[in-house]
């Protein structure tokens, strides 16, 4: 790759993404920033945003389509789109779910099937993948946004392995706490049962959903968030699949994945190390 790159960054009006849009554009790359409606992204001669809703494959193939025809290559896609859910299993509705799986794990789906034959053709490529720390374990009332995103680890590190040979790499980034409107303004929720009142009280202390909107949600700011990304993507020779972002995020890792060992280890046939 040159070192002026042409980026694809999904959900680019806001948090993460418009912290990565802006911070690949300092860094002296192209940016295509896909939006859903209405944006406050800035003007800037090598930034182009594009009205899409991942959600759709046809659009998607159209974006990338674009993309090339306009700036002959796309070297770095970062599905970023999509947002959190609360809601214990019991209460997620039909809606709920077909909507968040076609946002948080059809989305990036789409698009990556959309870049491979593209980045094939020119012998490199990156797709990152923003994941989440719940990828690795789960929370209470949050069992389908891990869901999407454990389905998106499953996809993604099977397609690092099948698109190796042809020169493109493939990231996982595992955010903890990002201080951004993901918890805040931008959190979607089920319809409440009574019957989960006092756990949604245990875990956030309040009964009651939506919850009011903090100013900050806390967790690391996301322009260092964006610039972990940058370098990884920079570091041609990292190999890691998955990448942890924030202070938080190795201590939920070590302890979602020492409970599954501690219920491996139950079984006398199973060995660590």
């Amino acid at each position: 790759m040159t070192s002026s790159q042409t980026w694809m960054i999904t959900g680019a009006n806001r948090g993460l993404g418009r912290a990565l849009t802006l911070a690949a554009l300092d860094a002296g790359h192209t940016v295509i920033a896909t939006v859903r409606g209405e944006h406050s992204l800035p003007e800037h001669e090598r930034l182009e945003t594009v009205t899409l809703d991942v959600r759709d494959r046809n659009a998607a193939d159209a974006a990338v389509e674009r993309a090339v025809a306009r700036f002959g290559r796309l070297d770095v896609l970062v599905n970023n789109a999509g947002y959190g859910l609360i809601g214990a299993v019991e209460e997620t509705s039909e809606d709920d779910a077909r909507s968040l799986v076609d946002t948080n794990l059809l989305g990036p789906l789409w698009l990556s099937q959309a870049v491979v034959p593209v980045m094939r053709e020119q012998g490199s490529g990156h797709i990152v993948q923003i994941s989440s720390v719940g990828a690795v374990g789960t929370m209470p009332t949050l069992g389908l946004y891990n869901a999407t995103k454990w389905g998106l680890e499953a996809f993604s590190e099977a397609l690092a392995a099948e698109v190796r040979p042809f020169g493109i790499r493939v990231s996982l980034i595992q955010p903890g706490a990002l201080d951004t409107e993901w918890a805040l303004g931008s959190m979607r929720f089920s319809a409440p049962l009574a019957a989960y009142d006092g756990l949604r009280t245990e875990l956030f202390g309040t009964a009651d959903v939506p919850w009011p909107v903090a100013e900050s949600s806390g967790g690391t700011p996301p322009e260092q968030a964006a610039a972990v990304i940058l370098d990884r993507v920079a570091a041609a020779d990292d190999d890691r699949l998955r990448v942890l972002v924030g202070d938080d995020a190795p201590a939920q890792v070590r302890e979602a994945l020492d409970r599954r060992l501690a219920d491996y280890a139950r079984d006398p046939r199973f060995t660590v190390g």
